[in-house]
């Protein structure tokens, strides 16, 4: 039996994060895998895969925020914001002032409203917006409030016509790193589009300890209680406890025990019983994991 659990794999670039999920199924001899967060097929890195019953766990991954390198091409725009469309404009963007530069950096950091990229996989009226953009049909979204906490230029460097930076953007979880690059090229008058992506973190799960897609067959996979703690934290329930919130009973006056809400419920023997939120002064299950040990 495959046992159930939080595996992280660094994508490579030129496959879809769905190809990952397919290697990693037949690689484990399980369909029951999913994954917290689509990267575009150009992007590399962080890929957090739920195996078994750990796929419950990704609606709790899914939304965290996230770190990302990227290199943005100042001088050029593209019709998907990235180095995979077609060249729409072209300014020489080679004598940027940089103190320009990092003003515009400024005002793309905090809290800001961004229009996502028309080939995003939003959906509009039931269809992705990129299956919209490549049939050629207009593509409107709205603009969503997001926040970018850090957007710092590690390397600037002249290429012909083009400034390129080197970035990191921490940011929370629905920011379009192809957005801001289109953005920083309007906002300087030049255009810009992504050449670079790679996600280095999804809360607190990091790149450096992930699997190549070569190597997930003997990837150590993190148990779902382990995942669980770093991600919400985590109360320690009893014995008989662990067993009322599996037959979808309150604990009565246990909210007091709680830090986070919602938080994991961990039993004695150290193995996940599921998620748990309040209710007044109790405790309820809101999920719950299989009754089994993780390997």
């Amino acid at each position: 039996m495959v046992a159930a659990g939080i595996l992280l794999v660094d994508k490579p670039g030129g496959i879809t994060s769905h190809d990952v999920v397919a290697r990693a199924r037949r690689a484990l001899g399980t369909r029951k895998i999913g994954h917290a967060g689509t990267l575009d097929p150009m992007a590399t890195g962080l890929l957090v895969l739920g195996v078994e019953g750990a796929t419950r766990l990704l609606t709790y991954i899914v939304g965290l925020d996230k770190t990302y390198e990227a290199t943005i091409r100042l001088g050029a725009s593209t019709d998907t914001d990235d180095a995979d469309g077609q060249i729409q404009r072209v300014t020489d963007a080679a004598s940027l002032d940089p103190a320009r530069i990092d003003a515009e950096i400024a005002a793309l950091t905090g809290e800001i409203s961004q229009v996502p990229s028309r080939v995003s996989a939003i959906k509009v009226a039931g269809r992705r917006a990129y299956d919209l953009a490549r049939a050629g049909e207009e593509v409107e979204l709205a603009a969503r409030s997001v926040t970018v906490s850090r957007f710092e230029v590690r390397r600037r460097r002249v290429d012909g016509g083009f400034t390129d930076l080197d970035v990191v953007v921490d940011c929370t979880s629905g920011t379009y790193i192809r957005a801001l690059a289109r953005d920083l090229g309007a906002a300087l008058g030049v255009g810009g589009h992504l050449t670079a992506l790679r996600r280095t973190r999804i809360g607190p799960f990091e790149v450096a300890g992930a699997a190549s897609v070569d190597a997930i067959s003997a990837a150590a996979l993190a148990d779902p209680a382990s995942a669980a703690r770093a991600v919400l934290g985590a109360i320690e329930v009893t014995g008989e406890e662990a067993r009322d919130l599996r037959h979808g009973k309150r604990i009565a006056g246990a909210a007091t025990r709680m830090t986070r809400n919602p938080t994991a419920a961990i039993d004695p023997s150290g193995v996940m019983v599921g998620i748990v939120e309040r209710r007044g002064t109790d405790l309820k299950s809101v999920m719950n994991l299989p009754e089994e040990k993780s390997a």
